[in-house]
């Protein structure tokens, strides 16, 4: 247990930064699902919408720290070649 009052201050930051990142990559996984649920319809053109909205989400979440470069652009380049594929 942190003591000293800069540990305690430490562990007050990290925990607003827990809840503050959980929510942005559960708002990134709704993006991804959204665009998951039109590949499985057989939509391309929601696929495409979809997979639009997504990805600024998916790159400001690189921005934030939440997620890696490289995990964010093939998470990307998988969706896109499965959207692509629809049509």
């Amino acid at each position: 247990m942190a003591n000293t009052p800069q540990s305690k201050k430490r562990a007050r930051q990290n925990e607003k930064r827990f809840a503050v990142n959980k929510a942005r990559r559960s708002r990134i996984r709704t993006y991804l699902r959204k665009v998951e649920e039109a590949i499985a319809s057989g939509d391309q053109k929601a696929a495409a919408a979809a997979l639009q909205a997504a990805q600024p989400e998916l790159m400001r979440g690189v921005t934030k720290g939440v997620f890696h470069k490289n995990t964010a652009s093939r998470k990307m380049s998988r969706l896109a070649a499965r959207v692509k594929a629809l049509g």
